[in-house]
C-alpha cells in the first residue's frame, strides 16, 4: 500500500515542536542509539528550534516520584523553560500540555519522545486526529528494542503521521543556506561543514 500523505513544506511560521519526556530514567534503557548520540540529536533539535524561533512545549511523566527530570544537558539547553509534568501515558491527555500546544498557534507540530512508541507516538497520532500535521524526529526518539522500534514507526506511518529525522526537519524549516540563522542552525544539529554555510551566506 502506497502512503501518498505529502502535505505542505514545514516553515518558521506553521511548525512547533513537542518534546516528550526526555528523563533521566527512561534515558538509561534506551538500546537502538548511544546514551550519548540520543542526547546530541535531542539537544540539537531544541538548539537548531530555537535558532528559528520556534515554539517549544516539553513535558516530564511523574519527575518526583517515577522517571526523574529531564536529562541535564536538555535542562540546560532550556534555561527557565517549564516542564510541564503529568501523570497521564498519552501527554496530550493532560490539559495543560494540550492547551500549551494549541497556544502556539501552529497546524504542523514536530514530536520527540522517549519513548518513540509510546511517548512520541501517542500525542503525535492523536494530533492528526485532532486535525494537525503530526511529524515524529525518530532520531531524538530512543526506545528499548528493535520490535519497539520496527512497529513504531508501522503504526506511525498508518496513522497518516511524517516520520523523519530531527535535523532534515529543522533543515526543512531553515529553506534558504543564505538566511541569517543558517549558520546557528548548522552548529545546532553538530555538523562540522557547517562553515559551508557562511561561506554561501557571505558570498549571496
Amino acid at each position: 500500500m502506497t502512503n501518498s500523505h505529502n502535505p505542505e513544506p514545514l516553515t518558521r511560521d506553521n511548525a512547533a515542536v513537542v518534546l516528550v519526556d526526555h528523563q533521566v530514567g527512561l534515558m538509561t534503557g534506551i538500546r537502538d542509539y548511544s546514551i550519548a548520540e540520543l542526547k546530541h540529536n535531542v539537544v540539537g533539535l531544541v538548539k537548531a528550534a530555537k535558532a528559528l524561533d520556534l515554539p517549544i512545549v516539553t513535558t516530564t511523566t511523574s519527575a518526583e516520584t517515577l522517571w526523574g527530570p529531564a536529562f541535564p544537558e536538555l535542562a540546560e539547553a532550556l534555561p527557565k523553560h517549564t516542564f510541564i509534568d503529568r501523570t497521564s501515558v498519552n501527554a496530550w491527555d493532560d490539559k495543560r500540555v494540550e492547551q500549551a500546544i494549541r497556544a502556539t498557534g501552529r497546524s504542523k507540530l514536530i514530536f520527540a519522545g522517549v519513548s518513540l512508541e509510546v511517548c512520541a507516538a501517542f500525542p503525535a497520532m492523536r494530533a492528526v486526529r485532532e486535525g494537525f500535521e503530526s511529524y515524529v524526529a525518530v532520531d531524538a526518539s530512543g526506545t528499548f528494542n528493535t520490535t519497539k522500534r520496527e512497529t513504531a514507526l508501522v503504526r506511525l506511518t498508518q496513522a497518516g503521521v511524517v516520520v523523519a529525522d530531527g535535523a532534515s526537519l529543522m533543515v526543512e524549516i531553515l529553506a534558504d543556506n543564505a538566511s541569517a540563522e543558517a549558520a546557528g542552525v548548522y552548529a545546532a544539529l553538530g555538523m562540522d561543514w557547517s562553515i559551508l554555510v557562511g561561506q554561501v551566506r557571505r558570498s549571496a
